[in-house]
């Protein structure tokens, strides 16, 4: 069965490191025979994702607001390009279409998009997984924050167990599998 899966990552320039664990995830997608569901951008994180998933023949649909159109950074490449009106309807777009979600480094867009993917999962709103694949540390200050709020009854600890972490692509993506129905 087939997965389709959302990355969220970072859209400006980048590290080679982050750029090559991105290629990673795209490249992991296709030998899958997966589909890759990403933000819509040829740029940074966003386009070496794509890239990567469409070179090794997977299925790849970009959502992006008509703003980012606007300022030229769309996936033109992308099997399917959805153009939306804003952000809001852009994750909701994303998280219709996918079946997992898997978050790279990335800035304030994709700690959003995470901490919504997350607080959903927590809650009971979707049984997607949410994994964090964070090969350099990239997340570590921010989740020994969040990890430190369970003492103040803030975030509770099964919340934290909504979060898969991982480090590499390959780990990342097989956390992503545990959407796949099991045989019987």
């Amino acid at each position: 069965m087939s997965l389709a899966v959302c990355v969220f990552c970072a859209s400006g320039p980048v590290a080679p490191e982050h750029l090559a664990i991105a290629r990673d995830l795209g490249a992991g997608i296709a030998r899958r025979g997966w589909t890759l569901v990403s933000g819509g951008g040829r740029v940074g994180m966003f386009g070496e994702v794509a890239r990567a998933a469409r070179t090794g023949g997977a299925r790849t649909v970009g959502v992006i607001p008509t703003a980012l159109v606007d300022r030229e950074v769309a996936d033109d490449e992308a099997d399917e390009l959805v153009v939306v009106d804003g952000m809001r309807e852009r994750k909701a777009a994303m998280d219709a279409r996918c079946d997992a979600v898997v978050a790279l480094p990335g800035g304030l867009g994709t700690l959003e998009e995470l901490f919504e993917a997350w607080t959903a999962r927590y809650l009971g709103m979707h049984a997607k997984p949410v994994v964090l694949c964070d090969p350099g540390g990239h997340y570590e200050g921010l989740l020994a924050w969040v990890e430190g709020l369970t003492g103040t009854g803030f975030v509770s600890a099964a919340s934290l167990d909504a979060l898969v972490r991982t480090t590499t692509a390959g780990a990342a993506l097989d956390a992503a599998a545990l959407a796949l129905p099991r045989a019987s």
